[in-house]
């Protein structure tokens, strides 16, 4: 039965928008409400996790919350309903919102139909028209009928090969003393490949498992549970096993000494674009090794400075300032591969990507337009970037569009390293850590404060000879930091 439009127009439906450019599925990590609670227009309800960061999701309603469809620490794709919020709490108790009917009827008027293409919410958009939908899931009726033909089909369904089946509206009988998956595993159990290679392998036959999964479904840990008793208790007939050797002196169970953990959110990006660089675009990688005394001196007068006041200024600063002035002097650096219309875009702006190590995995924002900036300018969109970095606040605008970026592994007590490209970028400098080491200065060996950077390039776009001149200038600024002058 299709609820009335008043009721419809009562229960407002939230869904998972999408809050990163094209993302499809979010994890909800923490709720700020309750159902009873009040909401109001705008009110952050909740904080989700995506694959580029984590976005606190405001309600687009006022009214009282009615249903929190998924608890934290759920994945949820988008454009589910995640949250129902009652709009007219005063009108009395009702039924929940249609949503949780099977099926929606045609809208009643034109103004609660669907609206077509992508709407923005508050935060992100809504899902796009082409969006995945999840089939609901049929409930499992009590009579045993066509065992077979069901066991089949949701067997088809776990190997990935599911085909439309009508629907089967259940008629309800008194139930049965037997189990109640006894319909669904009638036929041959049901358990997905990795599930069936597992009972291989361990010499578990399905049919003797009682299922627990939904639907009847055979899950891992159904299988261990089974395998643990075959491996105490030996069979009836069987020759009585001698007693097991003591295991050697050192020898544990590695299983007993593992974790596994889901790959999502920001690993599970990182891995993806990593991957998809590695092999997409050719990289090389050069280094060079320099003295960065006066650079080092330059720092501790600089924070001294009342024109960098209340500014963090630290070695950094001035090699992503050391970065751009070498590209300013090397423009055909700063460009991107397009590979679907075979051609090379060149940009007259600079995006300067930070790789930030977050509590939540390795991110990268960007400084817009970082080439235009002041020494100030950079220096307060720097501290402001990290800030927000290490407090997971990193909006999925300030994490696209990047042109280049700089990993400072320095702060690691890292000399250098060989950095990998981040997609649709064309260089990435690395910055080594700074150590005091004998140095031939002015005809003497004397100790200076020496580094190590390292540059990986796209060779599709850069070829040896422009890469090395764009890595020799950044190593020129940072060994006479006078030349940001006489170069910017």
């Amino acid at each position: 039965m299709t609820a009335s439009p008043a009721r419809a127009q009562r229960f407002r439906e939230f869904k998972m928008p999408d809050v990163g450019e094209g993302l499809t599925e979010a994890e909800i990590l923490k709720w700020y409400v309750q159902p009873g609670d009040t909401v109001t227009d705008g009110q952050v309800v909740c904080e989700v996790e995506t694959a580029k960061a984590a976005v606190e999701l405001p309600i687009p309603y006022d009214g009282v919350v009615h249903e929190l469809n998924f608890g934290e620490g759920v994945t949820v794709d988008v454009g589910t309903v995640i949250i129902s919020v009652d709009t007219d709490p005063g009108a009395g108790p009702a039924a929940a919102p249609a949503a949780s009917a099977p099926q929606e009827a045609a809208p009643a008027s034109e103004e609660e139909a669907e609206p077509q293409g992508r709407q923005a919410v508050l935060v992100g958009y809504g899902a796009a028209p082409s969006s995945t939908k999840r089939r609901a899931r049929k409930p499992q009726p009590a009579v045993p009928a066509q065992p077979e033909s069901a066991s089949a089909a949701l067997q088809a369904e776990l190997n990935g090969r599911a085909t439309p089946t009508p629907m089967i509206t259940p008629v309800p009988v008194p139930a049965a003393p037997a189990a109640p998956v006894a319909a669904a595993t009638a036929g041959r159990p049901l358990a997905k490949p990795p599930v069936r290679k597992l009972a291989k392998d361990l010499g578990i036959d399905l049919a003797t498992i009682s299922p627990t999964g939904p639907d009847g479904i055979i899950t891992r840990e159904d299988v261990h549970a089974a395998a643990a008793p075959a491996a105490a208790v030996a069979p009836a007939g069987a020759p009585v096993p001698v007693a097991a050797a003591p295991a050697e002196p050192g020898t544990v169970d590695a299983a007993a000494r593992e974790r596994r953990v889901p790959v999502k959110g920001v690993r599970k990006a990182t891995a993806q674009a990593m991957v998809a660089s590695a092999f997409t675009a050719p990289h090389v990688t050069e280094f060079i090794t320099v003295d960065v005394t006066r650079t080092m001196k330059l720092v501790q007068e600089l924070k001294q400075d009342p024109d960098m006041a209340g500014l963090r200024v630290n070695p950094l600063l001035l090699v992503a300032k050391a970065f751009l002035v070498a590209l300013r002097r090397h423009p055909e650096v700063n460009a991107a591969w397009d590979e679907a219309n075979q051609e090379i875009v060149y940009k007259d702006y600079v995006n300067l990507g930070i790789a930030a190590a977050t509590p939540r995995g390795l991110i990268v924002p960007n400084i817009k337009d970082a080439g235009s900036k002041t020494l100030p300018q950079l220096a307060a969109d720097l501290g402001e970037l990290i800030a927000t970095a290490r407090e997971g606040k990193t909006s999925p605008a300030a994490m696209s569009g990047g042109t280049v970026t700089i990993t400072n592994v320095g702060v690691f007590g890292v000399d250098t390293g060989t950095p990998i490209l981040n997609p649709g970028e064309s260089a990435i400098l690395a910055f080594g850590a700074v150590k005091l080491q004998p140095w031939v200065h002015k005809g003497k060996v004397k100790a200076r404060q020496v580094t190590t950077l390292a540059l990986s390039f796209d060779h599709r776009l850069i070829d040896g000879e422009l890469g090395s001149k764009l890595l020799a200038d950044v190593a020129a600024v940072l060994e006479r930091p006078k030349r940001l002058i006489t170069w910017g």
